[in-house]
């Protein structure tokens, strides 16, 4: 009987953990580019879709890509309007914000809240003092 309290109270505890451990995002979000659809932007969260999506026609869009292992890439406008990849790690801080660094000095780290998130949509708030 013993045993099974302690097995009990350690799944609760690694059960707690994972909980408030990482990011709460849908398998589907890994992977895959997300462009900014800045048309639904509001002043203070970015939406961003898959690169499938059927964007209206842009000079350019920024965007990121998320992996399961920890990378992290962004995705800004190249000289000639195709994508520039800069790539970097991200953490989880809770559920909900991830923190990112990059392998070049000149991009500094930032702070990410994920808005909502789901297959087809991403919202993000950037901290302010990061952007």
């Amino acid at each position: 009987m013993k045993n099974l309290y302690l097995l009990s109270l350690l799944a609760l505890i690694l059960m707690a953990a994972k909980c408030g451990a990482g990011p709460e995002l849908p398998a589907s979000v890994y992977g895959l580019t997300w462009l900014n659809s800045y048309e639904e932007d509001s002043v203070d969260v970015k939406t961003y879709r898959p690169n499938t999506f059927d964007f209206p026609p842009s000079r350019g869009r920024t965007g990121f890509m998320i992996q399961e292992d920890g990378t992290f890439l962004r995705y800004g406008i190249a000289p000639a309007d195709g994508l520039e990849e800069q790539p970097g790690k991200w953490e989880a801080k809770g559920k909900n914000r991830l923190f990112i660094t990059y392998d070049n000095p000149k991009h500094k780290p930032e702070e990410l809240e994920i808005v909502s998130v789901s297959a087809e949509v991403i919202k993000i708030r950037r901290k302010p003092n990061q952007e």
